[in-house]
């Protein structure tokens, strides 16, 4: 029976073990296999292929929320400095992979390391063989102008998903605080910490007036309008804030980016699971799809990984919070998230990998048996938290990848497809940058058209 240590970790060579996974998992794309190790382990990068930050022509890491780094800032060296790309692009190679965008986790260590070749050509190398071409981010028209602040575009309003999403990280602190609340694979609050303490600008409350303003930037200089869709989020809010609660505190935005820019984007909330008054305030201030995200399935994980959710709201609350908001929204238009890969952390997870993708798909039946599309974010071990430092490896390759498999064999089994708001689905079309999720479904026709998806 599989372990929690990758299959063949004997084996000295990553490649052989990406190969053998291939091999042994033919229906599940290729490009899906690199993407998952990239984003479980990291990249390294050469000085070549980092940017000039915001004076720069490819486009930065914004570190819209959390640090997705398997380090430090001090730890990065040159990367601390010359911000790595947002994303990387991949293409071509010996296994001819077809378009894959992957969201730039920093890890000097990592087999993985996109450089120049002689020719000044960058490539992603794995133990020291070229194995695709890696294309970088060009900086966006929007990002070479500020707000008449002074303040960045990319501070304010940045966008990923190589610029699909306009993610609107308004509160970069959590209220769920210190060893007893915070999730413990969340490193929010200490990415607000670290980018403090290295003087750089990180707004902890974005004021309504300044997101308006970046925004009215973007769609002026967007031309292609490339960017789709727009993502209010931030920490969890147990008290108030400015005399708001979470409802009424991201409502504001939504209700406001609605009123100046109608229509012109798909809105989006991540909060936590709210009452369905609250939800139905969501709906009202605009906001078109809902992510009350749940984390992990397994009840003993969920109390014992989100300390606070579970103190504040309770899991059983929490799902049932997650059905009642399909009557507001749609159970189309509600996808939680959960973060992929805590189900295996030492020293509670699963140890099987075959026992964490039975829990994990359990809970995959039980919001696709009422309609509602979960998505998930592939879990990097950041070291500043509780499970990142005793799992710096984070979740077995072989466990993604069974996941890849069992996600797109669940949403079959109830008719189910791609959930809307994230661009298009397909190996060499999908945008979304932080799992293989929407690279191993289906491509449909209709997406060609709209791009995203229908909203029911």
């Amino acid at each position: 029976m599989p372990s929690r240590t990758d299959p063949g970790s004997n084996d000295t060579s990553r490649t052989r073990l990406i190969e053998r996974l291939m091999e042994q998992f033919p229906h599940v794309p290729r490009e899906a296999v690199i993407k998952e190790d990239l984003l479980r382990g990291g990249v390294a990068f050469d000085e070549s292929a980092l940017s000039d930050n915001e004076g720069g022509d490819v486009k930065p890491k914004s570190y819209f929320i959390f640090s997705f780094d398997h380090g430090t800032l001090p730890e990065l060296g040159a990367a601390a400095l010359r911000r790595p790309p947002e994303e990387i692009v991949l293409t071509g190679g010996p296994y001819e992979l077809r378009r894959t965008v992957v969201s730039v986790r920093v890890n000097p260590a990592s087999p993985y390391r996109v450089a120049s070749d002689a020719d000044g050509v960058l490539g992603l190398y794995l133990d020291g063989r070229r194995i695709s071409d890696v294309g970088l981010p060009p900086m966006p028209d929007y990002y070479r102008h500020t707000l008449g602040n002074g303040k960045s575009v990319m501070e304010v309003a940045p966008t990923i998903q190589w610029g699909y999403l306009v993610y609107l990280t308004v509160f970069r602190v959590c209220q769920y605080f210190g060893a007893k609340e915070e999730c413990q694979y969340c490193d929010i609050n200490h990415n607000w910490r670290q980018h403090k303490a290295a003087g750089r600008p990180y707004t902890g409350v974005k004021p309504v007036e300044e997101v308006l303003e970046a925004l009215a930037i973007i769609d002026r200089y967007d031309t292609a309008k490339t960017s789709t869709a727009y993502t209010l989020t931030g920490g969890a809010i147990t008290s108030h804030i400015g005399g708001r609660d979470e409802a009424d505190f991201y409502g504001q935005y939504a209700k406001a980016i609605e009123e100046r820019f109608p229509g012109r984007w798909i809105g989006k909330v991540v909060a936590q699971a709210l009452p369905k008054a609250d939800v139905q305030r969501f709906h009202d201030y605009g906001v078109q799809i809902y992510h009350p995200n749940y984390e992990v399935w397994d009840r003993r994980l969920f109390e014992l990984y989100c300390p606070g959710k579970e103190r504040y709201v309770g899991r059983d609350e929490w799902h049932r919070r997650i059905l009642d908001s399909a009557d507001v929204f749609g159970a189309r238009n509600v996808i939680p998230n959960f973060v992929a890969g805590v189900e295996m952390a030492e020293p509670f997870g699963f140890t099987t990998v075959k026992e964490a993708i039975d829990s994990t798909t359990e809970g995959l039946r039980f919001f696709m048996s009422h309609g509602i599309t979960p998505r998930f974010t592939t879990w990097c071990p950041e070291p500043t938290t509780p499970l990142g430092r005793t799992n710096p490896d984070g979740a077995p390759l072989e466990y993604h990848i069974r996941l890849l498999e069992a996600y797109r064999s669940t949403m079959e089994e109830y008719g189910l497809s791609s959930p809307p708001g994230y661009g298009p689905p397909g190996p060499g079309r999908a945008v979304f940058s932080v799992s293989s999720f929407m690279d191993s479904l289906p491509a449909r026709q209709e997406d060609d058209r709209t791009g995203s998806g229908a909203i029911s």
